[in-house]
This record gives structure tokens, C-alpha cells and sequence, in this order.
């Protein structure tokens, strides 16, 4: 209930306040970027919305345990999917990721020039999106299958012997690759009965465009989630920063680079059970929150921390509509000539985050089975807060996070 009135209060306070500029203005040199048509800003949208409730259905199961995920990463290696499925399966999985309302083609061409503008940004930042898929070498695919795939997602496509000892192998190299080694591995084996893997791998490098001073750093307590304290070390420093504050929650965004790509943590006031209050952010009131962001100078304090985390979303992904897709009653009758259906959705991540700034990756792999307010406010973040990496000109939400541990691996 508490977490319920924070969120109503967070909506209300909001979605009330004048909806006025909230960022720096970035420099000038910046390459130009078309802005995204009216249907890409729906997709993203979309995709937002999908990774927010993804997230809140995680925390509900992960309830003392750091969580970081990639939104864009899953939403993308699905895309993939769709363009296999068929009749109530495709219908499922597309009001899963919240795109009924649109056709493969918009879907498609949207995912293919979003990928175009998101890694073509920000010259001070990398970003690298990859996409493969991965066949038993005896298993014949649909031609249209794997050309959609190449064209709109940009596919590596490889016919594989899996019952090879090295082709577990072969496919970890290629996440590896793909991470810049910080995913070294997404399977530990083939089972006989998977024919393919859709798999997308993201990697993220940003330079904050204020870097912590070293010297700074520093011991410092922080309260988990269970109420207990760890000693980690804390960065400080006196900036300006896009800001917002209510007697329920902080806000602050953290840029990187030339400003296009930044760190969103919000931190609600310490006592607040995180998962409740995680549960209750919608698409709606994420975007009142970033509205709401003005230019502040803030003496911020905020932990170092570094975190590999590993989850499958079978689960997640039933209980939010596309079970279908992982029974025996699944439709993936695009792909092959086949009873086909998704085995796993697996996920992996990794963010560390210091005083130079951040470098995080996600693969997502998907199995396809046989089946028969002062003037200078403070902001200590000592206690669990949840952060997003989010890209400023289409808005896309590229990973959520929370943070009950920042000791905790």
C-alpha cells in the first residue's frame, strides 16, 4: 500500500508540474541524426513499456537480489522470433511486446532504423548491437525466415553442426566477440532437441560527461533492501545535473559523452520497500519523471559497483502473456516445416559502473525447440535504488537496473 501511494503520489506531483525543458543543450558538432518517424517513437514506446513491465515482474521473484537487464536486448532478439510465428502464437507475442497494433513490415523496418540511429549517436560513446542465428546444419529453414532476418535485424545466419563438441564453442566465441569479452558464454550445452538459437548481443561504453575525481572516492555504509549495512566505496562530486526532487523520490540524470546517452537513478526515500515501488512504475509515469528533469547543481554521492547478472525469462514471459509460445501448442510454422517452439529465453548482463564512466553488455539467446529541494540539494544514494542507460533522441530505454547490494556480484 505505501509503495502504492508513492507511485500516486509520483503521477500526481508529475504529471502536474509545467512540462518544461530538461536537459543541457548538446554541443553543436554532434553528427545529424534524422529525428524518428511517428511510428518508430510508437515502437519505442512500446518497447519501453514491455522492458518496464518485464522488470517489474523480475522483482517480483528477485526480491533482495541486485537485477540488471536489457530491454532493447529482449525486445530485439523477440523481433527476430515474430518473424517465425504464426496465428494465435504471433498474436500473443506481439501483445506481449506491446506492437498489436502494428504489422511485421512497420515492426521490422522500425527495429532496422532504430538499430541504424542508435549506434551512429554519440561519437564519444560506443554502442554495438549484433544479431545471429545459429541452425542445426540438418534442419531446413525457410528461406523468407532467415532473409527477414538478416535484412531487418542484420543476422549473422550459420548453419552448425550442434551435436559437435566445438559448436557450443563456436556460438560463445561469437557472444564473447560480440561483448567485448564481458559475456564470455550464453550456453553450456545443445540439447537434442533445439534446432536453432536467435540470439542479439548489445555492448555499451559511455564516459560520463562529468567524471567523478578518484581522489574523492571513498569508503561509506550503504543499506540493503534487508536492512542491513555494507561498506562499499562511494564516489562524490559537486555538478550540474538534469534534477528533480518531491518529498517521495529523487531524480537525476547522469549524461555521458555529448550528452545523447545518459544514467537515470531514481532513488525514493530510504525505508521505501524497492520492489513495490519498482512494481508500481508504469510508461506513463516514467515519462512524468523524466519531464520533470531541470538543470540543478547537486552534490551527488553514489556507489561504485559492478554486477553480472543471469536470468531466464520463461517465466516472466508466460506469466505476462506468451506461454503459448514455450507449449506444444505453439505456431512457429514461418521458420521451417516443423511443430517448433521457444525452449528458453535466457539472458545475460554485465555493468560496471566507476569514476570514468560505464561499460555494460546484454546477449539475449532464444532457443527453438522440436516439439511433438534546496538551492544545492544533496543526493546520498546509500540505500537500494533502480537506474536505467537510456538513449536521449528516440528515448529508448537500452537497460533498467536495481541495486538492493552494490557489493553484492
Amino acid at each position: 500500500m505505501k509503495a502504492q501511494v508513492i507511485a500516486m503520489t509520483i503521477a500526481s506531483v508529475f504529471i502536474g508540474c509545467s512540462q518544461h525543458s530538461t536537459e543541457p543543450s548538446p554541443p553543436t558538432d554532434q553528427p545529424i541524426v534524422r529525428n524518428l518517424t511517428v511510428l518508430e517513437k510508437s515502437i519505442v514506446s512500446s518497447d519501453n513499456s514491455f522492458g518496464l513491465k518485464l522488470f517489474s515482474c523480475i522483482n517480483t521473484v528477485e526480491q533482495n537480489k541486485n537485477v540488471f537487464i536489457s530491454p532493447f536486448s529482449v525486445s530485439m532478439a523477440l523481433g527476430m522470433a515474430l518473424n517465425g510465428a504464426d496465428g494465435a502464437t504471433l498474436d500473443s507475442m506481439k501483445q506481449v511486446l506491446e506492437h498489436s497494433n502494428f504489422t511485421m513490415q512497420e515492426i521490422n523496418e522500425s527495429y532496422k532504423n532504430i538499430s541504424t540511429i542508435l549506434t551512429h549517436l554519440d561519437p564519444k560513446v560506443i554502442f554495438q548491437i549484433a544479431n545471429s542465428i545459429w541452425y542445426r546444419n540438418n534442419f531446413q529453414v525457410y528461406p523468407t525466415f532467415l532473409n527477414d532476418c538478416h535484412e531487418y535485424f542484420d543476422a549473422e545466419v550459420a548453419s552448425l553442426d550442434f551435436s559437435s563438441p566445438n559448436a557450443v564453442q563456436t556460438i560463445n566465441n561469437w557472444v564473447n566477440s560480440k561483448t567485448n569479452g564481458k559475456i564470455p558464454t550464453i550456453l553450456d550445452q545443445i540439447p537434442p532437441e533445439v534446432v536453432m538459437y536467435l540470439i542479439n548481443a548489445i555492448y555499451f561504453k559511455g564516459i560520463w560527461t562529468y567524471q567523478f575525481d578518484p581522489a574523492k572516492t571513498a569508503d561509506a555504509t550503504f543499506t540493503t533492501s534487508t536492512g542491513t549495512t555494507v561498506t562499499c566505496k562511494i564516489m562524490k562530486q559537486k555538478a550540474t545535473y538534469a534534477y528533480h526532487e518531491t518529498n517521495q523520490v529523487q531524480i537525476i540524470d547522469l549524461p555521458y559523452g555529448d550528452r545523447l546517452f545518459s544514467m537515470t537513478i531514481i532513488l525514493p526515500i530510504e525505508g521505501t520497500n524497492i520492489n513495490q515501488f519498482a512494481a508500481e512504475i508504469t510508461q506513463q509515469q516514467w515519462n512524468a519523471l523524466i519531464n520533470n528533469l531541470d538543470s540543478t547543481e547537486v552534490d551527488l554521492s553514489m556507489p561504485k559497483f559492478k554486477l553480472e547478472y543471469e536470468k531466464k525469462l520463461n517465466d516472466e514471459l508466460s506469466a505476462m502473456g506468451m506461454g503459448i509460445a514455450f507449449s506444444d501448442l505453439a505456431n512457429f510454422s514461418r521458420i521451417a516445416n516443423a511443430s517448433l517452439a521457444i525452449s528458453e529465453v535466457k539472458h545475460k548482463t554485465f555493468v560496471e559502473v566507476n569514476e570514468e564512466g560505464t561499460e555494460a553488455a546484454a546477449v539475449t539467446s532464444i532457443g527453438i525447440e522440436l516439439t511433438a529541494m534546496p538551492s544545492t540539494p544533496s543526493m546520498h544514494i546509500d540505500h537500494p535504488f533502480i537506474f536505467a542507460i537510456r538513449e536521449h533522441r528516440s528515448g529508448t530505454i537500452l537497460f533498467i537496473g536495481k541495486i538492493v547490494n552494490p557489493v553484492a556480484s
